[in-house]
């Protein structure tokens, strides 16, 4: 299953990728995180492997994520184009799945974040989700995304939201 999610930001680029990579923001904006710490390397850096548990409503999902491409960057991790890529895979529970998140200025003051998602699922549980409910996917990623977006334009942070 592939799909793509895409979301402008009023913050500029450099602003937005500082944020994304900063792990003392991630509980800030993403909805359900109740771990995610590096197993081996640093956050954020290509390589780095890091032990990621979610809670969604009753349910509790755990993976291991893996840096597999970020550029470009300086030495200090500040994009050097008009484009940055992330990508990251994802594999637990029955599920492997990558995506890549690209970063362009849409403006002087403004961001676009596409993220290509793809999954495959190998338990039977698994592969009957993404068949009758591919859309709980799509949704799931643009929560996340209107999440940040409302932290890094507002300051609104999802541990003090209702629901």
């Amino acid at each position: 299953m592939k799909y793509t999610v895409s979301i402008e930001i009023a913050q500029p680029r450099e602003r937005v990728a500082q944020l994304l990579a900063d792990p003392e923001q991630l509980p800030k904006w993403l909805r359900g995180l109740v771990v995610h710490e590096p197993l081996s390397g640093v956050h954020g850096h290509v390589g780095t492997q890091s032990r990621v548990v979610l809670r969604m409503g009753q349910q509790t999902f755990e993976a291991t994520e893996t840096i597999t491409r970020r550029e470009p960057v300086d030495l200090h991790g500040i994009p050097k184009e008009s484009v940055v890529r992330f990508e990251r895979e994802i594999v637990g529970q029955g599920m492997w799945s990558a995506a890549r998140e690209r970063l362009t200025e849409a403006g002087p003051e403004s961001t676009l974040w596409e993220s290509e998602n793809e999954y495959r699922f190998s338990g039977v549980v698994m592969r009957l989700v993404g068949l009758f409910m591919p859309g709980t996917f799509r949704k799931q990623s643009l929560e996340h995304m209107r999440d940040f977006k409302a932290f890094a334009e507002d300051g609104t942070d999802v541990r003090q939201a209702k629901g």
